[in-house]
């Protein structure tokens, strides 16, 4: 007999371990002296499930036949809450745009309960967009299907992508529309509705540690952190501290913070090494374990410019902008370690920690500069020839994926015509409409330099053409999950034809490797994209 869904376990330990909200009703209100309130998905009419990660699925254990199984559909909506489950919304608060926003919590998100998967471990299932919870404030807590659509995409790419990431397991429609203005421009219009299934070991966020910090509620933090530290970072424990279940030392939570400093950094420069830019980098978006959460109006930089947003809410102060996310994310570091104070109250030890985060970062970009240029040795002048190249990659508008992709395939000497040469094997990643007038010069100059240093490299180490070639290749994905592309594969599905989206994932799953059949992918923006509403940049609304 074919499994059904019924076989799945949960293990809910996050609702069993920390409080819970003592009001049982949803409705919006203040939650204080609790981590969680329970509250159940709002049914919908007619969901129909539109796309699976089925490689996601086989990781958590769940087999075809039960993918296939009825029951999942409505189980991925809303409509159906399995035993076992124990659904429930979280609330923090956070910082947004630079400034303390008090409560926030998860307004459109409702967490279904901790699934036991094959290794033992625990996976949170999350739906976005299934009804208001008390945290919902003035909105509905439903969402659309182009942000869906884009929500459940982006987080498998970023998975096949080697990105730290929460991942989505689904996307099912509503058959309900939902009322959105999407550039917040007094032009609202209903959209069909969607939900998506988000899945992470956790969805902790800056924020959950932020609120009962802001609320000098040391008790509730000090319960929150060691439930954090007891199943997300065992490895800190003492042996003490893992025997006796005692009251956990300031040098452990200094290290769980130097930890989460660490792996923000590694995060960011993961982010900064594939061109992506989060968007909304409020504390309550950064994910206490490291991995991308909440992919709003998110977009990959194309034609570089370090001043690129694809948020259009930040289209004044840019403070989420590409080049401005390695330091956002040691603001946020720096609220965290605040809210941390009151549980170590050593304010040099979280400083010198925070700082950690500088010299670390500066070392992993310095790291991936040489990677995706395919250098294997550290040489003086390298911060110069890094910093050139952003210049250059500016001034000429290449797109920051095609440029590294197409320079792997680039045999080149400091000879004057094999520059000549790579400069028109380039133009296939240059959008000529932005070019400043003088990039030529300033591209020759930089790959004679780059020639000059491949020689080097070659004569001391050894590193042949073919070998450059694919390292580079490791490490440059040819293929990325481009605004355009969504908007395309969004268009297709509410017209029924579900033969993009299908295409597109079977694409994102492969994105270093060649893959001819997807070969049109592999191209500039065209230029009816650069305008069009969904196709550069977004604002938050969904």
């Amino acid at each position: 007999m074919a499994p059904s869904i019924s076989s799945l376990t949960f293990d809910n330990r996050f609702t069993r371990e920390l409080p819970a909200d003592e009001v049982s009703q949803n409705f919006r209100r203040s939650v204080s002296g609790a981590i969680y309130s329970r509250v159940v998905p709002t049914p919908v009419r007619h969901p129909q499930c539109r796309a699976i990660s089925v490689a996601l699925a086989n990781e958590l254990g769940i087999e075809l036949a039960q993918i296939f199984d009825p029951a999942f559909t409505q189980m991925l909506a809303g409509n159906l809450i399995l035993e076992g489950m124990d659904p429930h919304a979280t609330v923090y608060g956070g910082h947004q745009f630079g400034h303390w926003a008090g409560q926030l919590g998860d307004g459109r998100a409702i967490n279904l309960g901790e699934l036991v998967v094959p290794s033992g471990d625990l996976a949170m299932l999350q739906l976005k967009g299934a009804g208001a919870t008390p945290f919902s404030r003035t909105a509905d807590g439903l969402a659309v299907l182009r942000s869906s659509l884009r929500e459940f995409v982006c987080s498998e790419a970023m998975h096949f992508l080697g990105v730290p990431t929460t991942r989505a397991l689904s996307l099912v429609t509503t058959g309900e529309s939902v009322v959105r203005d999407m550039f917040y421009d007094g032009n609202p219009k209903p959209e069909l509705g969607a939900v998506v299934c988000r899945v992470a070991p956790s969805f902790l966020r800056f924020g959950h540690f932020e609120l009962p910090a802001a609320r000098q509620d040391i008790a509730l933090l000090r319960q929150l952190v060691e439930f954090t530290i007891r199943h997300h970072f065992t490895d800190l424990l003492t042996p003490d501290e893992q025997l006796s279940g005692a009251e956990l030392s300031t040098d452990t939570i200094l290290a769980f913070y130097q930890r989460v400093v660490t792996s923000t950094a590694e995060l960011i420069n993961e982010w900064m090494r594939v061109g992506f830019v989060h968007g909304v980098m409020n504390t309550d978006n950064l994910s206490i374990l490291g991995l991308t959460i909440d992919y709003g109006p998110y977009g990959w930089m194309e034609a570089y410019d370090e001043s690129w947003t694809p948020n259009t809410t930040d289209f004044r102060e840019y403070r989420y902008a590409f080049g401005n996310q390695p330091r956002i994310g040691l603001w946020n570091l720096a609220q965290l370690g605040n809210s941390l104070y009151p549980l170590v109250e050593d304010a040099k030890a979280l400083q010198n920690i925070l700082d950690s985060y500088i010299t670390d970062y500066s070392v992993l970009e310095q790291t991936r500069f040489r990677a995706k240029l395919g250098l294997v040795s550290e040489q003086e002048g390298d911060a110069q020839l890094f910093k050139a190249l952003t210049h250059c990659l500016e001034q000429a508008a290449y797109d920051y994926t095609l440029f590294f992709r197409l320079l792997a395939d680039v045999q080149l000497s400091s000879a004057t015509d094999d520059v000549a040469l790579a400069i028109e094997k380039l133009a296939a990643a240059q959008y000529v409409r932005f070019a400043k007038p003088e990039w030529e010069a300033g591209v020759t100059q930089w790959l004679s330099d780059y020639a000059v240093r491949l020689e080097q490299e070659h004569i001391l180490y050894g590193q042949t053409f073919e070998a450059r070639k694919i390292a580079m290749k490791r490490v440059n994905p040819k293929y990325i999950f481009r605004n355009y592309m969504a908007q395309e594969a969004t268009d297709a599905l509410e017209k029924g034809d579900d033969s993009i989206l299908n295409n597109i994932m079977r694409l994102i799953e492969h994105p270093y490797d060649e893959q001819p059949e997807f070969e049109r992918y592999f191209a500039l923006r065209p230029e009816w994209a650069d305008d069009k509403p969904g196709c550069s940049s977004l604002s938050c609304s969904s």
